[in-house]
């Protein structure tokens, strides 16, 4: 099943064959105060809501997703987790990096279809980093690996929008906190796929474009350290609830640059195209090589 949130009031939908099926009857009886409780809540007792959510799936033909505006599944999770260094970058890393992750502000957090706006920051480049990510279940802490993927909810396409470098403080701690977590820098969706139709995320295709150009296309096998093992790592240091999410990092041989104009795309397997537009007020320019392509020119 594929879950969403659409429209100006973050409604409950259900994606089936290019059509919203709108599920507010169900999200209508669960008290909250943001959309984010409402689909937390949506998360943590899907036994209950599965069969009426599948009942208005197959009942009600729904509206084209073309006509709707698609907002983020997840729009203010209570931890957004990113899993840092975390692929073998094509064999190009001859072991790998010691686990690590750090927290990315969930107010970066946009939709499919919202605007990258890139601020004055100081910073000598503006990247894409195409990512897995994966929703908690049920609450999360102190796990064992081998019980890991009961504890996930569903997966979905995000893009850790990343700015390098900083005039005023060059250090990897300034680069973390200031790069990571501007306003708009987290676009999510655009729906979340629940985990019984993913057979196997260890080996899912991770594709971006920029300008139609395809950047980014690695496979999630490639992996350092694999998803079980990052979030029992995880849940030991800090306790996830419902509805928060984990990305598991990036291949880094197809980052890029993004500016003023560019349309970017991303797609995880069959997970739908989440489109996301950039805007540079400064409009500032760099290359168009990706990081794979200039090491091989240099070399």
């Amino acid at each position: 099943m594929r879950i969403v949130l659409y429209g100006e009031d973050f409604k409950l939908g259900v994606l089936k064959n290019e059509m919203v099926i709108d599920a507010s009857e169900i999200s209508d009886g669960i008290p909250h105060n943001t959309p984010q409780q409402m689909i937390s809540s949506v998360i943590e007792n899907f036994d209950s809501h599965r069969a009426a959510l599948e009942n208005l799936a197959s009942k009600n033909q729904g509206s084209p997703v073309s006509d709707i505006r698609l907002r983020a599944p997840l729009p203010r999770p209570g931890r957004l987790v990113c899993m840092a260094v975390n692929y073998m970058e094509n064999g190009t890393r001859s072991e790998p990096a010691p686990i690590g992750a750090f927290n990315k502000s969930t107010s970066s957090i946009i939709g499919n279809g919202d605007t990258i706006v890139l601020p004055d920051s100081g910073a000598s480049i503006y990247e894409h980093e195409a990512e897995l990510a994966f929703v908690i279940g049920k609450k999360a802490e102190r796990i064992k690996a081998e019980d890991a993927y009961d504890y996930i909810f569903g997966y979905t396409n995000i893009v850790d929008v990343s700015h390098r470098g900083n005039r005023e403080d060059t250090s990897q701690r300034s680069n973390f906190f200031n790069g990571k977590s501007p306003h708009t820098f987290g676009p999510l969706g655009p729906s979340i796929v629940t985990a019984d139709e993913v057979a196997e995320p260890l080996n899912l295709p991770v594709k971006l474009w920029v300008q139609g150009d395809l950047r980014q296309d690695y496979n999630t096998s490639d992996m350092a350290h694999k998803i079980p093992e990052a979030l029992e790592w995880i849940t030991w240091i800090m306790t996830l609830e419902p509805g928060d999410v984990v990305a598991t990092g990036t291949n880094h041989q197809g980052l890029g640059a993004l500016q003023d104009g560019d349309t970017m795309e991303i797609e995880i397997s069959n997970f739908g195209k989440l489109t996301n537009h950039v805007s540079d007020p400064l409009k500032r320019t760099w290359s168009r090589e990706t990081r794979a392509q200039k090491a091989q020119n240099n070399s």
